[in-house]
């Protein structure tokens, strides 16, 4: 599984702990011997930002879980939503209660599970994956072993790992309506103050390697604007516009920020400036290929669960 970890170079022979948390790079692994041995019991825990979005999610973010139930059908799936204020307003509105993932493992640790995978449903490794970064550290030692898979998005094809944004890109470009010259699509990320931002950069790259010229990310808290897309889609001549959530789910941001009526809606604004806009209501977890990757990144977890320290 070397393409998904990192490594230390093989004459580092006596490195400490700093440096060893300091390459902890990929797919994390961790074990406590003093747990070791009786039966082992594993499941997988799915990690979600989550939504309010009753139809979207079950589109998305539920069609994802499906999707790693069928990856690996013999194994405990159960999914864990992050934000808190997603969770209450869930409970609220729908009666269903999601728990943290805190409270998730809590309840498989006093259920008896020794044996825990947890799999990301996060597009960058941000800080919503630093903060699921945070609760393996915080809660490794309550099991025999644990693991953590990497995001949607994590290796760039660098050092001979695989080209995750590559693989992405292709199956979201795959989706998209083909554009006439005078005509583009916009993608709306979401953005982030964490350096993971520059993510954005690349996955753009991407798409025009892949030869989608006339695709066009841009982010709602984050770089690049929309403004500073506005420029580029005018000197190349564009008139029409299709607009499209490049996140796991359509959810608030989608529905509101980018296809609302309200006069600083995306769609707004580009009408204004003379654009033909049309929306696509669609987060990227209703692409079966897409819902694949994310489910190939859960069996990682688990396999590495599998095999432990040799993996």
């Amino acid at each position: 599984m070397a393409h998904i970890r990192y490594t230390l170079h093989e004459g580092v022979r006596a490195a400490g702990e700093a440096l060893r948390r300091a390459a902890s790079l990929g797919l994390l692994v961790a074990e406590e011997p003093s747990l070791a041995g009786g039966e082992e019991r594993d499941a997988i825990l799915v990690l979600s930002f989550g939504t309010t979005f009753r139809q979207t999610r079950k589109k998305t973010i539920d069609a994802v879980v499906e999707e790693v139930r069928r990856t690996c059908p013999h194994v405990e799936v159960r999914l864990a939503f992050t934000s808190h204020i997603v969770i209450e307003r869930v409970k609220e509105n729908e009666g269903i209660s999601y728990p943290t993932p805190e409270e998730a493992l809590r309840k498989l640790k006093e259920e008896g599970y020794t044996r825990i995978a947890l799999a990301s449903l996060d597009i960058i490794p941000g800080i919503e994956y630093s903060y699921k970064r945070e609760v393996f550290d915080a809660c490794r030692s309550w099991f025999h072993r644990m693991t953590l898979g990497t995001p949607l998005l994590y290796w760039q094809g660098q050092e001979e790992k695989r080209d995750d944004v590559a693989e992405v890109m292709a199956a979201v470009a795959a989706e998209l309506p083909a554009c006439a010259l005078d005509e583009a699509v916009l993608l709306m990320a979401h953005g982030t103050p964490h350096p993971a931002n520059a993510y954005y950069a690349v996955m753009q790259e991407r798409l025009e390697e892949l030869g989608a010229s006339r695709v066009f990310i841009y982010t709602v808290e984050g770089r690049p604007f929309l403004a500073d897309i506005l420029p580029k889609l005018k000197a190349m001549g564009v008139k029409k516009v299709t607009l499209a959530p490049l996140m796991l789910v359509a959810g608030d941001h989608a529905m509101n920020d980018m296809a609302g009526d309200e006069p600083d809606s995306h769609k707004s604004i580009l009408q204004r400036e003379g654009f033909m806009v049309q929306t696509m209501l669609r987060g990227i977890g209703e692409n079966a290929a897409v819902r694949k990757i994310f489910a190939a990144r859960a069996g990682e977890a688990y396999e590495a669960l599998c095999r432990g320290a040799d993996a």
